[in-house]
């Protein structure tokens, strides 16, 4: 695992990078500018005092986009940190890792 010591340099753990241990999300932040811009732009729509379904209908938008972020995180940690654990053969890990999800489902 790769760490940042205090003086911003990258170090390894257990000789695993940052990318065996976690996945990348960066194909996210696209869609997470996106949302920030709508939420500025909800800010403005209540500033202003815009008509209420107007506003809703923005948060709406917003809702549903947050909603696809979250499907495309659960999915790479379906495919990356899940099945990392399902090929490690070490039960305990698979077990923390299925309940970790539902634990997350059941507070939907």
């Amino acid at each position: 695992m790769e760490l940042i010591n205090s003086m911003g340099y990258f170090i390894t753990f257990l000789g695993l990078s940052m990318d065996t241990l976690f996945p990348d999300h960066e194909s996210q932040l696209t869609r997470l500018n996106r949302i920030e811009g709508q939420i500025k732009g909800i800010r403005r729509m209540v500033e202003d005092r815009r008509y209420c379904v107007d506003i809703l209908s923005q948060i709406r938008a917003v809702t549903g986009a947050l909603r696809q972020i979250e499907l495309g995180v659960l999915e790479r940690h379906i495919r990356h940190c899940v099945t990392q654990a399902a090929r490690s053969e070490d039960e305990n890990e698979l077990k923390e890792k299925t309940e970790e999800i539902l634990k997350l489902m059941a507070s939907l």
